[in-house]
C-alpha cells in the first residue's frame, strides 16, 4: 500500500470538495460497513482523489470520480480478501489510455450481459478524457458511455478479475497468478474520426459477444441498441 504520509500539494482542497469527499465517505463507510473500517475507506478515497487531480484539466467532477474508483478498488479487494461472495464472473478490459477500445468493450459488455456479469476498464496511460468520437460512435448503436471516465487499473483490480482482456498496452499490462487473459489486437481509434471508429466498435461489439456466449451468458440488448 502506497505510503501518503507527506499530503501531495494537489491536496489543497476547496471548500466545495471537502464538502463532497465527507459525503462520499459516509456513502462508502455504509456501503462497506461489514467489510472495511473508516480507516480504509478514508485511504482509497483520498488516494483516488489524488490519482484523478494530479492529471485532471477540470476540477468540477473530481471528488465523484474519487467515490467512483475507491467503490471499484474497495469491491475489488473484497473479492480478494474473500469477504464478499463472487456471484458473478467479473471482466477486466485494458488498453493504453481507457479512452476508447476498453470503453467501448465496457459499453457493450454492460449493455449484453444486464447484470449478469461484472466489467470493470482500465489503462495504463489513463487519458484526461474519453474520445469524443468513440462517445458519439457508440451513442449511434444506443449504448451511452458519456458518463464513464478514464482510469487506471491497479494490482488488486486486476488480480479479483476472472478475466482480463488487454488491448494494447503489451507488456505495460502486467500477469498476475489468478486471471485468465486475453489479447485482442484492436486498432486504436485515437484521433480517428466518427466514420474511422465503427468498424473498430463493430469488431469490439463482436468480440463482447463472444466471450458472453463464451461464458455462458445468453446475449441481451438493450432498448436503444441495434
Amino acid at each position: 500500500m502506497p505510503d501518503h504520509s507527506v499530503t501531495p500539494s494537489y491536496r489543497l482542497l476547496a471548500l466545495d470538495h471537502e464538502i463532497a469527499l465527507d459525503r462520499a465517505r459516509e456513502r462508502l463507510r455504509a456501503e462497506f460497513v461489514t467489510v472495511f473500517d473508516w480507516d480504509t475507506v478514508h485511504h482509497y478515497l483520498m488516494s483516488s482523489y489524488d490519482e484523478f487531480a494530479a492529471r485532471s484539466r477540470v476540477t468540477l467532477y473530481l471528488p465523484t470520480l474519487a467515490e467512483r474508483f475507491c467503490r471499484q478498488q474497495l469491491q475489488a479487494r473484497a473479492r480478494l480478501e474473500g469477504k464478499v461472495a463472487r456471484r458473478h464472473p467479473t471482466v477486466l478490459f485494458l488498453c493504453t489510455h481507457n479512452a476508447g477500445r476498453s470503453q467501448i468493450a465496457l459499453g457493450f459488455f454492460t449493455q449484453m450481459a444486464r447484470g449478469r456479469a461484472v466489467a470493470w476498464s482500465g489503462g495504463s496511460e489513463p487519458s484526461a478524457a474519453l474520445n469524443p468520437a468513440v462517445v458519439a460512435a457508440m451513442a449511434e448503436v444506443g449504448v451511452d458511455i458519456g458518463e464513464e471516465y478514464p482510469k487506471p487499473w491497479t494490482e488488486d483490480i486486476i488480480a479479483a478479475a476472472d478475466v482480463v482482456i488487454t488491448m494494447g498496452c503489451g507488456d505495460i499490462c502486467p500477469l498476475l497468478p489468478g486471471p485468465r487473459y486475453l489479447e485482442w489486437i484492436i486498432e486504436d481509434p485515437a484521433g480517428l474520426d466518427v466514420e474511422q471508429v465503427r468498424p473498430i466498435r463493430d469488431d469490439i461489439e463482436r468480440r463482447v459477444g463472444e466471450l458472453l456466449v463464451e461464458m455462458g451468458i445468453a446475449v441481451l440488448r438493450g432498448s436503444g441498441a441495434r
